[in-house]
């Protein structure tokens, strides 16, 4: 029991019920509590829930106590903690981001202009009179027949691409996946990609509709101290310079490259689209302040009683921002939606199954994942090294960022299609009055932004759902217009803060249903969901 356990009174308040009080009755889901969990994860006194901070410690002590509370086992051996071994990386010192040829000659400012970081456990990093080459969406994808950086040498240069893939906004289903994003435009995939090709630098161009977030995203997200996992040779296989720029900048540059009025966005999505040479270099230096250290998995396990060695996995990252640039006065990024919503419905289903009269049959484990908003590196970590095999996982389903404006006619599925858990979800969302739709906004690639995606990626069917289009009694253009106003005002932002005005319906209506999902994935046995045809996690799952 850790200390922070006997310094909030709330918990014992709020949190009286414990499992010898319970006398075997299902608690049912309640919203009071996961009120409770959030306005306390949420509060300023939580500082943001960053890692690598005094507020981890407050927040995972927290996780453990609760999980220790409603009778839920260390999910880890002895231990309520996976650690997670990371460094923390914060440019200083940053110089313009100095652009010149043809002519031409700027610098642009940092945070409002453009946004670079490294990766390479470094003291300082110095690009200088690198070329800029215009490679396109950045993509080697082999079976869609797609290879931007074909015959092109970017060894010691630095790629500019663009944001998300060349299917977007196409309509074209046949066109990469049309305007569903696929894992090619994902940020992360191009870095990885340009690492993998040589190249020393590379930007992106930012777009606010086809990234799905506005530039205030990336200046919060890339800038300050970052979080990566720790590698044996110091992530030096990364480009030393990554990344963006915003879009009215890159016009500039493709005018100083001679390609005034080009329209690169459409010239990228053609099939005939060559990159070029944009006769440009660019300089930039800083110095690098590093720490190394361990962040944790927070994990509850409910042992199974005939197949405990099989495993369903409910995961939502604990973490979020932290404190930074103040806005409006206010430093702290509490993440109240994002996601200490997530986090607070798990522990309330951890609850439910921990204080069930019979305990299931196979395992299940409640896994608070950290440095979600770092990359997914928490449950990348976890999903390379195990408490739980891949084979032996059942499925996971995760939470993230459920919305606070009561119930919901809609359970929206992210990645609607990709496995046998859409239909299961399905039958119990028609039991609730609701039905079910794909993600309305497939080309923002929601599905590889949470931590469900880590789990896929080494084959484990993942479901990633929640109510969010339509209100159950003001519609679709009520739930819209709340929608929108988070993304625009409060996503990554300071105001992303509890109130006491939430509806907390649409929540219980979520974590209800992943309940009875994860339970009768639980108390069956026989069952073992599977990746549908097409999906391009199938092969991985079968291989195993």
């Amino acid at each position: 029991m850790s200390k922070y356990f006997f310094s909030v009174l709330l918990i014992a308040i709020v949190f009286a019920c414990t499992p010898q009080e319970n006398n075997g009755e299902q608690p049912g889901i309640d919203g009071n509590k996961i009120a409770e969990h959030v306005k306390v994860l949420a509060s300023d006194e939580f500082g943001g829930r960053k890692p690598f901070t005094q507020y981890e410690t407050k927040t995972v002590e927290y996780l453990e106590d609760q999980f220790e509370l409603i009778g839920a086992e260390p999910g880890n051996g002895d231990s309520y903690f996976q650690e997670v071994p990371m460094v923390e990386i914060e440019a200083e010192n940053m110089s313009p981001l100095h652009i010149e040829g043809n002519g031409f000659s700027k610098d642009y400012t940092y945070k409002s202009e453009f946004v670079a970081l490294t990766r390479r456990v470094t003291d300082s990093i110095q690009l200088d009179n690198s070329e800029l080459i215009f490679a396109g969406y950045g993509v080697v994808a082999p079976e869609y027949d797609w290879n931007d950086y074909k015959d092109l040498d970017v060894k010691g240069k630095t790629v500019v691409v663009l944001v998300n893939d060349p299917g977007f906004n196409t309509n074209d289903s046949t066109f990469f996946k049309g305007n569903a994003m696929t894992y090619y435009g994902r940020w992360t995939y191009k870095y990885e990609e340009a690492a993998r090709q040589g190249a020393t630098g590379i930007i992106i161009v930012h777009d606010t509709k086809p990234a799905s977030y506005p530039w205030g995203v990336v200046e919060n997200g890339w800038t300050g101290a970052n979080l990566y996992l720790k590698s044996d040779d110091n992530n030096m296989n990364r480009c030393a310079i990554e990344g963006w720029i915003g879009l009215d900048v890159a016009k500039e540059l493709f005018k100083a490259a001679g390609k005034e009025g080009y329209d690169f966005t459409s010239e990228a999505k053609k099939r005939t689209f060559e990159p070029f040479d944009m006769g440009l270099s660019a300089s930039l230096s800083f110095t690098n302040k590093t720490k190394t250290s361990e962040s944790k998995n927070v994990a509850g396990l409910v042992r199974g009683t005939e197949k405990p060695d099989e495993v369903i996995i409910y995961s939502a990252h604990w973490d979020h921002l932290g404190i930074g640039s103040p806005i409006n006065g206010d430093s702290i990024y509490n993440g109240a939606i994002d996601n200490a919503t997530g986090t607070a419905a798990l522990l309330e289903i951890a609850r439910n199954f921990a204080q069930a009269k019979e305990k299931p049959k196979r395992s299940v484990l409640f896994l608070a994942v950290t440095a979600e908003e770092q990359g997914l590196l928490g449950s990348a970590y976890y999903a390379e090294h195990p408490i739980f095999p891949p084979s032996q996982t059942v499925a996971v389903l995760n939470m993230d960022a459920l919305m606070n404006i009561g119930e919901m006619k809609d359970l929206t599925i992210v990645g609607y299609g990709q496995s046998d858990l859409d239909d299961m979800a399905e039958k119990l969302a028609k039991e609730q009055g609701r039905y079910i739709i794909p993600d309305p906004e497939p080309g923002s690639g929601h599905f590889f932004r949470s931590d469900h995606f880590s789990f896929a990626k080494v084959g484990i069917p993942a479901l990633y759902a929640s109510g969010s289009y339509e209100s159950m009694t003001k519609g679709v253009e009520y739930a819209k217009e709340k929608s929108e106003q988070y993304v625009a005002h409060d996503y990554h932002q300071p105001s992303d803060e509890y109130s006491e005005d939430w509806d907390m319906g649409g929540m219980v209506q979520d974590a209800t249903l992943l309940y009875k999902l994860g339970d009768e994935l639980a108390e069956d046995t026989s069952l073992w969901p599977k990746w549908k045809k097409g999906s391009e996690f199938k092969a991985i799952r079968e291989a195993k």
